[in-house]
């Protein structure tokens, strides 16, 4: 400080003595402010939390998928990516003749495999029960007299083997139809919501986020054809570290900004889950977007910042005003017009703010711009903004 003024005094008696050999009139010196100018902030208690920041994702709470696993030709398009579309609505046009050739053999050869299993089983009964009833008998006729041990022994083998045989060939033929079955469902999966005429329909209403069908190509079976998000709701899905995890629960709350839409709003958790993607180790937590948020789309990145570890009817400042020299914290405090040095212990941090659990009272006059020129005893004028 000692320098500046000196300096400052220097340039002055410099440019007097310039202007008196230039025959100028020397100018009548003004007396400066004293003190360093300084902004000040009175002390006051606040509520603190610890700000995590992290990456997250839009999605639908309820999106319906489409997937076409057998080859097909477009014929026609009638919607886009981003059209609102309703239940039922033709959204494109497929040539699915071989397709449906083959859902109809397998669907035959399905029921064909029921009929066997059904025959065979009437027929394998009978067997067993025919071995059942020659058992019992014979064990009769040996109670009388008219029968051997070995007899008796003989039929129980034989009915013994007849539920074996029983056994196997139905549990064959149980895997044949179990197979055909399973063939017959994948399709029906695959033209659930396509029909006759091979018109692809919109499962649900809501906004078309994925439409791969081409006029006049043919579609990919690697990748879904159609993607529709439900109107009704949406989430977020982020991904947090261990540290974080155990610091939520399911409705709690957090912060969270979409860039693409321009939105802010406060997204209630729903769900933390308790084990890491093995690749990430990150931890997904599912957060549920206010119905009256709209303009989102699923895919969208999102900033989500959770505030955990809150500090109520704290001593909370700028974090600007809290300057440091090795291990120590300290700000500098008005009391008068003189500036005083006063170290300080911090606690929480959050947006631009810091948490001291010591060394300052609620009152107290904190300097939050100028404090790094001020030595301990320093004299001050505190100032306004315009005039700093």
């Amino acid at each position: 400080m000692n320098h500046r003024k000196i300096l400052a005094g220097l340039l002055a008696g410099a440019l007097a003595w310039t202007l008196s050999a230039c025959g100028g009139e020397t100018p009548t010196e003004e007396t400066a402010p004293e003190g360093i100018a300084v902004q000040v902030e009175t002390v006051t208690p606040d509520t603190i939390a610890t700000e995590n920041k992290v990456s997250g994702q839009i999605g639908a709470d309820d999106e319906a998928v489409i997937l076409i696993s057998s080859p097909a030709k477009c014929t026609a398009v009638y919607a886009q990516a981003g059209d609102q579309v309703q239940t039922g609505e033709v959204l494109c046009t497929l040539d699915l003749g071989s397709a449906l050739s083959g859902y109809n053999a397998a669907r035959i050869s399905y029921q064909a495999a029921v009929q066997s299993y059904q025959d065979q089983k009437g027929i394998l009964d009978k067997q067993v029960a025919l071995a059942e009833d020659n058992w019992n008998n014979t064990k009769a006729l040996l109670e009388i007299g008219a029968a051997s041990q070995l007899e008796v022994d003989q039929a129980e083998l034989n009915y013994q083997n007849a539920v074996a045989g029983r056994n196997s060939a139905l549990a064959q033929l149980e895997a044949g139809m179990q197979n055909a079955k399973s063939g017959v469902e994948q399709l029906d999966t695959a033209l659930e919501h396509v029909d006759q005429e091979g018109n692809v329909l919109a499962p649900q209403s809501g906004t078309l986020v994925t439409m791969n069908a081409v006029e006049g190509s043919y579609i990919s079976n690697t990748m879904p054809l159609v993607v529709v998000d439900g109107a009704e709701q949406m989430k977020v899905t982020a991904y947090v570290s261990e540290t974080l995890v155990p610091k939520l629960a399911a409705g709690g709350s957090a912060e969270v900004f979409v860039d693409a839409a321009d939105q802010t709003f406060t997204a209630t958790i729903r769900s933390v889950e308790r084990a890491a993607n093995p690749q990430t180790k990150l931890y997904a937590v599912v957060l549920t977007v206010p119905a009256d948020v709209g303009g989102l789309l699923s895919g969208m990145f999102a900033d989500v910042t959770f505030r955990t570890d809150v500090s109520e009817n704290a001593v909370v400042v700028p974090t600007e005003a809290v300057l440091t020299n090795g291990d120590l914290q300290y700000v500098y405090v008005v009391e008068g017009d003189t500036a005083r040095y006063v170290e300080v212990t911090t606690g929480l941090t959050g947006n631009g703010v810091t948490e001291i659990t010591s060394g300052l009272q609620a009152g107290q006059k904190l300097v939050t711009v100028g404090q790094a020129y001020l030595a301990d005893g320093d004299a001050v004028r505190i100032v306004s903004g315009e005039e700093a």
